[in-house]
């Protein structure tokens, strides 16, 4: 699977600029905040985390790059 860290810590620093907390990501895309933060923290790396991962930086008009 592919490495999601870049993209992960990008959506992170986004969530906390603009004070988005795991509770409203989980209710705005229909999930529970617990597979939300496993997701954000790298905990869970099945396909369905990489989709949300991949999601989330698009809905936020991020650029991903790798480090």
């Amino acid at each position: 699977m592919p490495e999601t860290l870049s993209g992960r810590k990008r959506i992170v620093d986004y969530m906390n600029k603009h004070g988005i907390s795991r509770s409203q990501i989980a209710i705005m895309y229909g999930m529970n905040k617990q597979d939300v933060s496993d997701y954000l923290a790298g905990r869970k790396t099945n396909p369905a985390a990489n989709r949300f991962i991949i999601t989330l930086i698009k809905d936020f008009g991020l650029k991903y790059e790798r480090e």
